[in-house]
């Protein structure tokens, strides 16, 4: 008599699929909003867009705020995408482990980065 005749298989990992689905589809949008506002921002500007329109534009609190949740849905974003990339083509575990490091460390720096960026306008 098979022992394992009629128990249910345990699926380590389940639901992942869908929640790294709706995270890109949540910061997706996040990033299409960020859009509309800057470019309703550019098209209302009166006169050349130079350096001193651009840091008028970010140098408002709210805008930086905005900003910042962006970058990080970017960051997010690139992330679960990259991650699945890596989880779906490269099969060797070690070259996988390389790539998700290299790839966190490339986020994290180009998150400190665009901070800094963004607070010192």
């Amino acid at each position: 008599m098979n022992p394992n005749f009629g128990s249910k298989r345990l699926v380590v990992g389940a639901h992942y699929g869908a929640r790294d689905w709706l995270a890109q589809r949540v910061t997706a949008v996040l990033m299409a909003l960020f859009t509309v506002v800057l470019l309703a921002q550019v098209l209302f500007t009166s006169g050349p867009i130079g350096y001193d329109k651009w840091a008028g534009i970010f140098s408002q609190q709210w805008m930086k705020f905005l900003t910042f949740v962006t970058i990080l849905s970017l960051l997010y974003h690139a992330w679960v995408g990259m991650r699945d990339i890596w989880m779906d083509y490269v099969k060797h575990v070690g070259a996988r482990l390389v790539m998700h490091v290299f790839t966190l460390v490339w986020l994290v720096g180009c998150a400190g980065w665009a901070i800094q960026v963004l607070w010192r306008l």
